[in-house]
């Protein structure tokens, strides 16, 4: 945690916050999405993060997915505002948050998935059919249930 939300948690500690957030969902060309499994839930998800006091919101994604992920997103494409009670989240250390998160697709990007800044335990590619939401970071369930939904893969036979 850096910026914005670090100075912010000076003065209000745990309680709820309200945090704006842009994350990137990264796909490549066989269809695969790369999640990477976070350091303090054990649970996967996607490149993301606060939005920095007058920082656009689409550089702010890009920021994230190279700090967390080392890739550059070549092109974004909007995808979702994943907000509401579902978003509403008490992170290990007690922080709590309600999420506004804007999430864009990125399916052009260029470097070598490594994870930068210790946020990632491990990255990897999965197959549509392999995404377990059970293993994915509760307050972005729903966006990865939509995105499967949207591509129209079929779980059962790992079709489109």
């Amino acid at each position: 945690m850096t910026g914005y939300i670090q100075n912010m948690r000076k003065y209000v500690g745990h309680e709820t916050i309200i945090q704006c957030a842009a994350s990137v969902i990264i796909v490549d060309e066989k269809g695969r999405i790369l999640l990477g499994k976070r350091s303090d839930n054990h649970m996967w998800g996607y490149a993301g993060g606060a939005v920095e006091i007058d920082e656009c919101v689409e550089e702010c994604a890009m920021r994230e997915l190279m700090e967390e992920m080392g890739l550059t997103a070549e092109e974004l494409e909007f995808f979702y505002i994943n907000s509401g009670p579902e978003t509403h989240y008490i992170y290990p250390n007690g922080d709590e948050v309600s999420n506004v998160e804007i999430i864009y697709i990125c399916r052009k990007w260029s470097g070598t998935p490594k994870s930068q800044d210790g946020e990632l335990t491990e990255l990897r590619f999965f197959e549509p059919c392999e995404v377990e939401l059970r293993n994915i970071s509760p307050p972005i369930r729903p966006v990865i249930k939509k995105f499967l939904e949207e591509e129209k893969y079929d779980k059962r036979n790992c079709e489109r």
